[in-house]
């Protein structure tokens, strides 16, 4: 069983984002860094922000590129190279349309359902298997709306549904760092 060692939670870089659905994988980024006391670091050579922590299991990677969402991989591959990270030692917090406002799922693997910072990883590590923690932000019910949709401010009420589902994953880090899954996947999936 691999131990997680790259942690990246995908978004947009710059202000006019920040608030966005699309960001709440920085969202968790930024507060997983704040519990571990972590400071994120620009780092050119790696395409975004970086953090390094000093965990009992070992070194482990924090990474919020800042490639834009549909270059996320360009980021991703260049410090998974860097310190011979495989892809199922990567887990990526994003946003996930497919999962109602406020749930979470985690998972190994499977498909991208569209979006674009899954899409690039996929496409650069060449595999789809690396770990996955959805934090749900809804669909806007016609696939039409969706980009406008992930680039907005989600309600008050929605975002402190998503800040919530954060706060909940965040208590599941300890087991997801004991390379306990399906305990974490059981944890997860009954809030």
């Amino acid at each position: 069983m691999a131990a997680i060692k790259l942690i990246v939670g995908l978004g947009n870089p710059g202000r006019e984002y920040e608030h966005t659905r699309h960001n709440a994988g920085f969202w968790f980024a930024d507060e997983l860094a704040w519990q571990w006391k972590a400071a994120f670091k620009e780092e050119k050579k790696f395409f975004g922000e970086v953090a390094r922590v000093a965990r009992p299991e070992g070194d482990v990677w924090l990474l919020k590129p800042n490639t834009f969402m549909n270059r996320s991989g360009q980021a991703v591959v260049a410090l998974a190279q860097f310190y011979k990270i495989k892809p199922e030692e990567i887990m990526v917090a994003h946003d996930e349309l497919d999962i109602a406002c406020g749930r979470i799922k985690f998972k190994l693997g499977g498909g991208n359902g569209g979006h674009n910072g899954l899409k690039d990883m996929q496409a650069r590590l060449g595999t789809p298997n690396f770990y996955r923690l959805r934090l749900g932000i809804d669909h806007p019910g016609d696939k039409n709306l969706v980009v406008g949709y992930v680039l907005n401010k989600p309600s008050a009420q929605e975002r402190q549904q998503i800040d919530e589902a954060i706060s909940k994953s965040l208590q599941s880090m300890p087991i997801i760092m004991a390379g306990e899954f399906e305990e974490a996947m059981r944890a997860l999936h009954s809030k």
